[in-house]
């Protein structure tokens, strides 16, 4: 079979932030560290993929967290129309990965059972576990899976013939990231498996964290599945956007011919 073409599509940003919000004992933690919110799109010949589905505007207003354009209309200059897509990689049930999953109403979400679980379990008892999840998205995933269209994973698993989802946990319990057949290699859609180059290359965590251990060993798992470092793609890093050319408009990404450099010669630690 033919690889895969994968699209990093942004739809949002946040620059109020500081490096104390990305990363655990860090020495400058005072200093600006801007964050980047996308969605990825893999497609082969008529084959699309959409992994995770954003947030939208009525939670953007909720979280007083704007967003530029809504994910259906990111989505457009690549010719995809959200009623079109009928598959949903859910890395996790995270506001900003899962808030746009009622965008999609066509689609199959694939997850790891365990996510399922946890968000809708004992652990949502606690207020500082349950903040980066909204309840209307929770309980859009289980209407889907009312419907027969939720597919569950334990662990690994393949999706499609050159698509693979791998169990991390960490940041949630049930994060999965997303191994693709591309023209460079086996890419890695790291989503919050590594938020940044830095989480993952410099083995710096990232605050939000449900189990520590399994998000540090998270990161030689993401370097072992990929084909090379340079490979993995982390979920919010604006240092993507100088790594990968644009393709179809400036919010969108083209990243399966590879990085122009290689990010580890740009971060220290």
């Amino acid at each position: 079979m033919s690889d895969w073409q994968v699209f990093s599509v942004k739809y949002a940003e946040r620059n109020a932030r500081t490096r104390a919000d990305s990363f655990m004992f860090d020495d400058n933690h005072d200093t600006p560290h801007a964050m980047d919110y996308s969605i990825w799109v893999l497609r082969r010949g008529t084959e699309v993929i959409l992994v995770d589905t954003g947030y939208d505007a009525v939670e953007a207003h909720r979280r007083d967290r704007p967003i530029q354009m809504d994910p259906r209309e990111a989505l457009k200059p690549l010719g995809i129309a959200a009623e079109e897509v009928t598959q949903v990689i859910v890395t996790h049930l995270h506001y900003d990965h899962a808030g746009g999953l009622h965008l999609f109403p066509n689609a199959t979400l694939h997850m790891q059972a365990a996510e399922m679980q946890f968000a809708t379990g004992p652990c949502m008892c606690h207020d500082t576990l349950r903040a980066p999840f909204s309840a209307a998205h929770v309980c859009e995933a289980v209407r889907r899976l009312y419907s027969g269209k939720v597919a569950f994973y334990e662990g690994d698993a393949e999706v499609a013939e050159g698509v693979t989802v791998h169990a991390i946990g960490g940041h949630s319990r049930g994060l999965q990231s997303v191994r693709v057949r591309t023209a460079a290699g086996w890419m890695v859609l790291a989503s919050d498996a590594a938020h940044y180059y830095e989480n993952v290359f410099a083995r710096k965590p990232f605050p939000i964290v449900v189990d520590l251990q399994n998000m540090l060993e998270g990161f030689a798992t993401l370097e072992r599945l990929a084909s090379h470092p340079k490979l993995i793609v982390p979920g919010h890093d604006p240092m993507v956007r100088g790594l990968f050319p644009s393709e179809a408009a400036p919010h969108i990404l083209r990243l399966d011919q590879g990085p122009l450099r290689d990010p580890r010669e740009e971060i220290s630690g």
